[in-house]
């Protein structure tokens, strides 16, 4: 029995493989949505939900390309809807361990309803932290931070930390991190708002205007006269360079993202010049995706409960209103106007 409710959602129409991704890439379609043959027709196990909060991350920007960079993500099909993290209500089940009111996450279209297999959901609670929380703090980019600074970081008590992108959503996490775990850190952001933020809600030890520095080698050797034990990088390129000059023996690098570079053709991106000191200083630089740590994903969540129920985590969101504010949330990222994590807030229909 046909039933259909009226949709929106987001589609690639052509891939951006290099440049900012604009309104030629992306583009909102109307559609009417089938939920009549939910349980019907080999389609038991299926669910309805209504998006109420959408995830933008870097990492879509490789989605987005014809080519992905060898990062091994799924590119985006032309003509379909894109997806990413979200958590939305229940409206319709066919699946035994989802009931209609019910809060989930997944990685779903970014529209205002989907029909997926409930498989791919998971509950969330809503009485440990507030349902958005489920795409930063207990989703995706805490996980990454965590993945990051404790696993290949490996910290001990009185590291020298640096993290570039400090106020984006991995990286205010990490310097948290550091501090919890008695390390000295500091962080780069691209405005004094930003650079506010870190020190004064954050915690962080000192931090500086990546933008208004003219010179980041003398920068670095003002925040850290004892040298870097832990670089946690999420920019890449020029910034990466500058740190190569300051770490101490036995350093670790943690590579999650450089996304100065993401806009640029390969052959484009900037070339570090002096790896040569990785070898001098034994030092470590690890590449890692944190969907390769899914199997400690429990261990994660615990750790990260605690320290919200104790009150020694916060988090800040860039929130913006429907599915029209996407792409300005998207390139948000990319010239550094956001101020926390950029999430899409959907009202649900009266």
């Amino acid at each position: 029995m046909e039933q259909t409710i009226p949709n929106r959602e987001i589609i690639l129409v052509s891939y951006a493989d290099e440049g900012p991704v604009t309104d030629a890439h992306l583009k909102i379609r109307e559609t009417q949505l089938d939920i009549g043959n939910v349980g019907r027709d080999g389609s038991a196990g299926d669910v309805v939900v209504q998006n109420v909060w959408i995830s933008v991350d870097p990492y879509l920007r490789h989605c987005m390309k014809k080519s992905n960079d060898g990062l091994y993500l799924q590119n985006f099909q032309l003509n379909q809807a894109i997806k990413s993290g979200s958590v939305g209500k229940v409206v319709a089940s066919s699946n035994s361990e989802f009931e209609v009111g019910d809060l989930v996450a997944g990685l779903l279209q970014v529209s205002e309803y989907a029909v997926v297999p409930g498989g791919i959901l998971r509950k969330i609670d809503a009485t440990v932290a507030k349902p958005s929380d489920y795409l930063g703090l207990l989703g995706v980019p805490a996980l990454t931070a965590w993945v990051g600074f404790t696993i290949i970081g490996n910290p001990n008590p009185g590291d020298e930390v640096f993290v570039s992108a400090a106020a984006g959503s991995v990286g205010m996490v990490v310097g948290q991190l550091a501090k919890i775990k008695g390390c000295r850190v500091v962080g780069s952001a691209g405005s004094d708002q930003k650079v506010k933020l870190l020190k004064e809600e954050f915690g962080f030890d000192d931090a500086f205007n990546y933008r208004s520095e003219t010179d980041w080698d003398a920068a670095l050797t003002r925040h850290f006269p004892r040298g870097i034990d832990i670089y946690f990088d999420n920019v890449g390129g020029r910034m990466l360079e500058a740190v190569l000059n300051h770490i101490n023996m036995k350093a670790r690098i943690p590579l999650c993202g450089m996304i100065s570079q993401y806009n640029e053709e390969w052959k484009q991106r900037y070339g570090v010049r002096n790896l040569l000191n990785l070898v001098g200083k034994c030092a470590k630089m690890e590449g890692f995706m944190c969907t390769k740590y899914f199997h400690r994903r429990g261990e994660f969540v615990e750790e990260m409960t605690g320290y919200i129920k104790e009150g020694k985590i916060k988090y800040k969101e860039d929130v913006k209103e429907g599915l029209e504010s996407f792409l300005d949330a998207f390139n948000s990222m990319f010239s550094g106007e956001n101020v926390g994590k950029p999430v899409i807030h959907l009202t649900p229909p009266p």
